[in-house]
């Protein structure tokens, strides 16, 4: 009997379902039972989010911001993480995010274990903001074995960001979702009437929020609005709504658990995406579609790789004209149901063991042909 392949990786966060990300690899090593993963992260670890991986291991090393104290910090968290490798011995390290201090401690202390790097999105918006980040992204990229991209595009942008050197080494692999969880609504929408709409994230800048909350107080329909999610911009996006005599037509709810947002997603006529900058996949745009919804979606780079045809694009961080799809949305019957069916088609190819196959197979031939 063949031996497990044993992985190391980690998030320099709560273990727990908090993000994008921590969502992402609960789904992605619970669907790798060939491969034995040890994952590092912060405490509070979520009990059940733990089951999806054969070991957990809460960091001890106290955590510090970039500032006169990393370097130091960064050296602590290296050694532990050093320690940590001579006891499990993997056969190869997943270091997800690219630049960030657990993928450094990784790389610095990996030795001949070979890495693959994960890329994530804000690890490589990080980099396109700050010298220091982009420095720290080239170093965990060229210790790579193999670096991972969701989408042609954030594997362009990385390969832009180290000067065109590790093309060769980049592998688009598409994310996914659990669908055999998923349960798509039993009604279609077919009135011409104002829309219930959702959007769900992160409430920072780049999520931009902010543009659907503008173009309501530009649409011909009184259409309505709830938001779903935290983040640094909420008392703002609130503020914002009220001054925009919106109070009535958008609602605030709080950051949910995946299970319950799919349990709400199908009570919405569409789902709004307003990322304004860089988007590493949009994965919550292939829930809503798993879902039945029609996705309006602005046209940032690597959305319309993953949805295709099956959204409809408005312009990035422009309210009028997001104002103007959702108007034409609500009016057009036949293309909403178009829409919600091309989408269904869409989601269906993005399985999350299609994501966990082409992941576990890169990673046995890294490990295969690393040094002995």
């Amino acid at each position: 009997m063949t031996a497990k392949l044993r992985i190391l990786t980690g998030i320099n966060r709560a273990a727990g379902p908090s993000s994008g990300s921590t969502i992402l690899v609960h789904d992605l090593y619970g669907a790798m039972p060939e491969i034995h993963t040890t994952f590092l992260g912060r405490e509070p670890v979520d009990p059940a989010w733990k089951a999806a991986f054969d070991q957990l291991i809460t960091l001890a090393t106290p955590k510090r911001p970039h500032g006169p104290e990393f370097d130091a910090y960064l050296a602590q968290l290296t050694r532990e993480v050093g320690t940590l490798i001579e006891q499990i011995r993997p056969n190869a390290i997943h270091a997800q995010h690219l630049g960030f201090a657990l993928s450094l401690a990784f790389t610095r202390a990996a030795g001949n274990v070979p890495i693959i790097a994960i890329a994530h999105g804000p690890d490589v918006m990080a980099a396109e903001r700050s010298e220091r980040d982009c420095e720290l992204l080239h170093e965990v990229v060229a210790a790579s074995a193999s670096v991972v991209a969701p989408t042609a595009a954030l594997a362009g942008r990385i390969d832009q960001l180290t000067g065109r050197r590790c093309g060769d080494r980049i592998a688009v692999i598409p994310w996914g979702i659990p669908l055999g969880d998923v349960r798509v609504r039993e009604y279609l929408s077919t009135g011409t009437g104002p829309l219930s709409l959702v959007h769900a994230g992160r409430l920072d800048d780049n999520k931009s929020t902010l543009t659907a909350i503008e173009a309501l107080a530009l649409t011909d329909q009184p259409h309505r609005l709830t938001v779903i999610g935290h983040g640094i911009l909420r008392e703002h996006l609130e503020q914002r709504a009220v001054e925009l005599g919106l109070r009535e037509r958008v609602r605030f709810d709080p950051f949910l658990p995946r299970a319950e947002l799919w349990r709400r997603l199908p009570a919405f006529d569409a789902f709004v995406f307003t990322t304004r900058g860089l988007e590493a996949f949009g994965l919550v745009a292939i829930e809503a579609q798993a879902h039945g919804l029609p996705v309006v979606y602005s046209d940032v780079p690597g959305m319309a790789e993953t949805l295709g045809q099956a959204g409809t694009p408005f312009t990035a961080g422009d309210p009028a004209s997001l104002a103007s799809a959702l108007d034409q949305l609500a009016r057009d019957v036949q293309w909403r149901r178009a829409l919600i069916r091309a989408g269904l088609d869409n989601s269906r190819r993005y399985e999350i063991t299609h994501t966990a196959r082409q992941l576990a197979g890169l990673t046995a031939k890294v490990a295969s042909a690393a040094p002995v």
